[in-house]
Parts: C-alpha cells; sequence; structure tokens
C-alpha cells in the first residue's frame, strides 16, 4: 500500500513520500494561482478551484485567502461558499454537501497527531476524514476537528470547536460544541 493510500485510510503514513510532497507542491501552486487572481474574476477563480478539488458543483466560490494540503481530497456540492481565510487541512477526504457556507476564518482539520512525544516528532502522521451534510452555516472562526459528521441543515455558532459529530437540524455552539436547539425549517431565521 503506498503512503498517499495509507494517508486515505486513516492508517500511518509518512508525510516526506515524495508522491505526497509532490501532490502538496501542485496544490501549492494553484492555492497561489487563486490567492492572487482577483475576486471579481469569478470564472477565473471557479476554474482554479475545480482544477484544485477532488469534484465540486457547478457554482462554487472562496474568497482570498484560502488553504488546503492537497485539494484533490476537497469534494463540494452545488453553490458552495467560503469567507475569507478558510483553512482546509484534506489530509483525509473532506466531503460538503449542496449549499453550504461557510464564515470568515473557519477551519476544517481532518489531521491529527499521537500523543506520544517520541511518536509525534517523527515524519508519521494519521487523518480522520470530515462530513458536511447539505444546507449547513458554518459561522466564523469555527473548526471543525478529526472525524467528524454534521447532517443536513446544521448550523454552527460563531467560534465553536466541533469535536464529534451532530445529526440533521441542529444549531450547535460552544467549546465543545453542544446541541442549543432544534432547527425549526419554518424558522425565518437563525441567530449563530
Amino acid at each position: 500500500m503506498s503512503e498517499r493510500q495509507k494517508m486515505l485510510s486513516g492508517e500511518s503514513y509518512n508525510i516526506n513520500d515524495p508522491e505526497l510532497v509532490e501532490l502538496r507542491k501542485i496544490a501549492c501552486q494553484k492555492r497561489e494561482e487563486l490567492n492572487k487572481t482577483s475576486q471579481i474574476d469569478t470564472a477565473k477563480r471557479s476554474a482554479i478551484l475545480k482544477s484544485l478539488f477532488g469534484a465540486t458543483g457547478e457554482t462554487i466560490y472562496i474568497e482570498s485567502t484560502f488553504y488546503c494540503d492537497y485539494g484533490e481530497n476537497i469534494y463540494v456540492g452545488e453553490n458552495f461558499y467560503a469567507n475569507f481565510n478558510c483553512v482546509i487541512l484534506d489530509v483525509a477526504e473532506v466531503h460538503i454537501g449542496k449549499n453550504c457556507l461557510l464564515g470568515p476564518q473557519v477551519g476544517l482539520y481532518t489531521a491529527t497527531h499521537p500523543l506520544d512525544r517520541d511518536q509525534r516528532i517523527k515524519p508519521i502522521d494519521l487523518a480522520k476524514p470530515i462530513t458536511i451534510g447539505d444546507n449547513c452555516w458554518i459561522g466564523g472562526h469555527a473548526t471543525i476537528n478529526p472525524g467528524v459528521t454534521l447532517g443536513d441543515n446544521v448550523v454552527v455558532g460563531s467560534g465553536s470547536v466541533v469535536t464529534k459529530s451532530f445529526g440533521n437540524n441542529v444549531l450547535i455552539g460552544g467549546n465543545p460544541a453542544r446541541v442549543i436547539k432544534t432547527i425549526d425549517n419554518n424558522q425565518l431565521t437563525v441567530a449563530a
């Protein structure tokens, strides 16, 4: 099994593997191109993102600056938007449904590291995937940790740290995030 296959399957992998280093370089070039492209050149920005990500819907927009590890492990649905300074560490796959919005400075982190000090200093890492359902809104400065799954219609309050998975139709918030209320789909607005 290659180091890339190990990485994507959640096993320990060598971060200095030549294939992984090359894939990160390619992603870096595309990120740099995206981040220096004018915000008003939406067609070019969309084309760059579609070449960077594993899959996208037709409508996708991410404000600068944007950072990711590989890009190709990110899959977003139709009508995706991320505000300024988004970071998606896609060492494992990140799946985001349709009609999702990420506020400014949101972080989605699949990377994790050993607790043991001696293991942590080696170039060996682990990763756990993140899945976000349809129609989700993640408020500014929120952090989604490795292995988290969020259902459909979830709203994550600003500044929240999401350390576990949640089902559909909930407003979550805090550190660590917890259910604040169930969302009634007939509500006109939800404060986060």
